[in-house]
């Protein structure tokens, strides 16, 4: 009985949980059904008709998925340039036990953007390079570099070295032990890595804002446009 009592209350605070994390996503999805008048509507309306318009309205005025296709570019490109490189790194970092590379990469992810931000700005400008897929795919790259890091290092920490000494007894190289036998030991700290360095490529602002133009613009910019802008209550 106990037990039972203790599982309900497990399950009931995770379901408490969910609900917190899930209910501002639905509002937002909410919202965006609702015409202007009932979004501005005080106290808030749950029963309202819901409309298209807003969708409508933003593939209308907007290029929004040539936007979503810049962003898909970037993020995903500066993500599997974080890894290419990071892979390596942390586990060469792992197998000397060296720390040195994991905080230096550490040191630059926690310097504010704009330390950075009027260097490459100048680089990327001499060689023409301002507004290109290149420049923001580089820059992104160094925000994904150091979460692949540090992400991995652990990981590949957690491994025995008496597995990793077996397989260069066997014959395997260290890129070859690296890609046959530590990669799948961590697939799950791999995963995680490509998560988390997508998503904060694809949020990030600043360096987009300032090295993209129409062309190679990501959503993250665009949307920034419309804040402040609304259409008059009751328009549509």
């Amino acid at each position: 009985m106990n037990k039972r009592i203790l599982h309900i209350l497990v399950v009931a605070q995770l379901v408490v949980v969910a609900l917190g994390i899930l209910f501002p996503i639905v509002w937002m999805v909410m919202s965006s059904l609702k015409s202007s008048a009932d979004v501005t509507a005080y106290p808030p309306s749950f029963l309202f008709k819901p409309t298209l318009e807003n969708y409508t309205h933003l593939l209308e005025t907007t290029p929004f998925f040539a936007y979503a296709r810049n962003s898909l570019i970037e993020s995903g490109a500066s993500t599997i340039l974080g890894l290419a490189l990071g892979i390596p790194a942390a586990y060469a970092a792992s197998v000397t036990r060296s720390s040195w590379p994991a905080l230096v990469t550490l040191s630059a992810r926690m310097a504010p953007g704009t330390l950075f931000l009027v260097p490459w700005y100048v680089v990327f400008k001499a060689l023409g390079l301002v507004g290109t897929y290149a420049a923001l795919i580089l820059t992104q790259a160094a925000i994904t570099l150091p979460i692949v890091i540090w992400v991995l290092l652990p990981a590949f920490d957690a491994i025995p070295r008496s597995i990793l000494e077996a397989a260069l007894v066997d014959g395997c190289g260290v890129l070859r032990s690296l890609w046959r036998v530590a990669l799948p030991l961590v697939s799950s700290g791999l995963v995680i890595a490509t998560i988390l360095g997508f998503v904060f490529s694809w949020n990030y602002f600043l360096f987009a804002l300032v090295l993209s133009d129409e062309g190679t613009k990501p959503l993250v910019v665009a949307a920034f446009n419309y804040i402040g802008e609304a259409r008059p209550i009751g328009a549509g």
